[in-house]
């Protein structure tokens, strides 16, 4: 039997574990739609689209918690089209959406950044860049990669993505320090190679950052925003269902971006 909790006893645990008000961020990070006030089933996914929304629901979720929610800094305000569609199913299903943006990427066990680094065998060694999101490691010992080229399809084999990948000369060099941003941190790149990095690996790429690669010697991988990013929303909802004795369910709606 699922146990059942308020929603401010959840909402107050993951403030205390995510610490949002260390970020500087591009939409409010806690509870965006209000549903029922009693929780008993957590569907976790990346992004709040209509389609984990249904998919939610259908699973008879009463609280959603994703990476990417519904508002953010620049909206005109107007509920309108895809907004509208999106609101209107969680008000008239009375269901809960919470979402955490770059406080998930930051956590250093449950966030993006620290849930990838796991799954493709990374030791952090220190934190960089802004709001010090970026990660540089080291391959741990038995990792299946010496070089830029084989990282590449590491990655691509652990994530089930193509990963693009960009270089200077030689993809076959060893790496020795490995930097990492999940998502769109393609600003980062350059703080990358100013900490001494062989190899960056992010969700996406921009036309300035292939020539970065090309000119400094840094091996750029694009992994996909949301291949990069399918980690830590499950680990930190499948944490809070584990301590409140809820149910919860990870649903991943796949896209190529």
């Amino acid at each position: 039997m699922s146990g059942m909790i308020d929603r401010h006893q959840l909402i107050s645990a993951l403030d205390e574990l995510l610490e949002p008000g260390l970020y500087r961020d591009y939409g409010p990070n806690g509870l965006q739609v209000e549903g029922r006030p009693q929780l008993r089933k957590i569907v976790s996914g990346v992004t709040a689209s209509r389609a984990l929304i249904e998919a939610a629901i259908a699973a008879e979720a009463d609280t959603i918690f994703v990476h990417h929610g519904l508002f953010w800094r620049g909206q005109d305000g107007r509920v309108t089209g895809w907004l509208r569609q999106r609101l209107g199913l969680l008000l008239a299903n009375d269901v809960n959406l919470i979402a955490y943006h770059l406080p998930l990427d930051g956590h250093p066990q449950f966030g993006n950044n620290a849930q990838l680094a796991a799954r493709l065998a990374l030791r952090t060694l220190s934190r960089f860049g802004e709001q010090n999101l970026g990660f540089l490691g080291e391959r741990q010992d038995g990792a299946a990669f010496d070089n830029a080229a084989q990282l590449a399809d590491y990655v691509t084999a652990r994530l089930g993505r193509t990963a693009l990948s960009v270089a200077a000369h030689d993809m076959k060099r060893p790496l020795r320090r490995i930097a990492w941003c999940t998502g769109g941190a393609q600003s980062y790149f350059e703080s990358a190679i100013a900490v001494g990095a062989d190899a960056f690996l992010t969700g996406e790429i921009s036309e300035p950052q292939a020539h970065y690669a090309r000119e400094c010697g840094v091996a750029y991988i694009a992994c996909g925003h949301h291949a990069s990013e399918r980690f830590g929303a499950p680990a930190v909802a499948a944490h809070m269902a584990a301590r409140f004795g809820l149910e919860h369910e990870f649903i991943d709606i796949d896209n190529p971006a």
